[in-house]
């Protein structure tokens, strides 16, 4: 099933790994698409997440590679475009979809809070004429750069990026049920994305709310990170290894791979 085709009916979660090796765990265990995650990719990289610390020909060769580990469907983080101008961000767009990703999302964050409504609108009008067969998410970041009125500013938004020609709708941040009832009906019927990077609701209750699509973000890389900071600072303050108990034994990463 193709990444359109998975956004017509029910609700699915769509994980995010942050290198190829995580990409193809997620597919053995049954995941029907994969997205990638700007903020997973940067700390792998030793950088922050922000636009200006990953270089836009890196970022098209980490899609790439994640698009090539599994036969799933890819959904590329695209932050907000490279690019400010809409003409910008229809010239990156377009290098995106020769990754092979079936999908991509642009952010209404410029990196310095969010863009001007008018040029929001527009910057989205220009991803879906650069690359019409691509499945386009447009994101609001109001909840995620502090904007003082966060949901309304969502509804607004997402309602108009609908308009503009997004296939669906993502405002990161806003997670709670009230919120995110009202965001599926101010879109509805194009489907709507919940980002779930820390314990709230569960698969079922986003179904039940109408919700179409689940992602983690960097969630599941920084879980990685977590238990990975958490053993090396045990050696370095104790001098003790006991938290290699709950590590992934050799046999069963390397049979993960084997797969293949």
């Amino acid at each position: 099933m193709n990444l359109r085709e998975l956004h017509q009916s029910g609700c699915f979660v769509i994980p995010n790994p942050w290198d190829v090796g995580s990409a193809i765990y997620l597919h053995q265990l049954g995941f029907k698409a994969l997205a990638t995650t700007s903020a997973g990719f940067a700390f792998s990289r030793g950088v922050t997440d922000d636009v200006d610390s990953l270089p836009r020909d890196l970022m098209l060769q980490h899609v790439r590679e994640i698009v090539q580990a599994t036969p799933l469907p890819v959904s590329a983080d695209f932050q907000n475009g490279y690019g400010h101008t809409p003409e910008d961000v229809a010239a990156n767009v377009r290098l995106c979809a020769k990754t092979g990703a079936e999908g991509l999302s642009i952010e209404d964050n410029s990196g310095h809070g969010l863009y001007d409504r008018t040029l929001a609108i527009e910057r989205v009008k220009a991803a879906r004429s650069a690359a019409p067969g691509l499945l386009l998410t447009a994101r609001c970041e109001a909840a995620l750069v502090g904007h003082p009125e966060p949901l309304k500013t969502a509804l607004d938004r997402l309602a108009a990026f609908a308009d503009a020609g997004a296939d669906c709708l993502f405002a990161p941040g806003i997670k709670d049920a009230a919120g995110v009832a009202a965001l599926v009906k101010a879109v509805a019927p194009k489907p709507v994305n919940v980002l779930m990077s820390s314990p709230g609701l569960n698969v079922r209750q986003l179904s039940d709310l109408g919700v179409r699509r689940i992602s983690v973000g960097s969630a599941l890389a920084r879980t990685a990170w977590g238990a990975f900071m958490r053993a090396a600072k045990a050696i370095a303050t104790a001098g003790t290894f006991d938290a290699f108990s709950d590590a992934a034994s050799f046999a069963e990463l390397d049979g993960i791979f084997r797969k293949r």
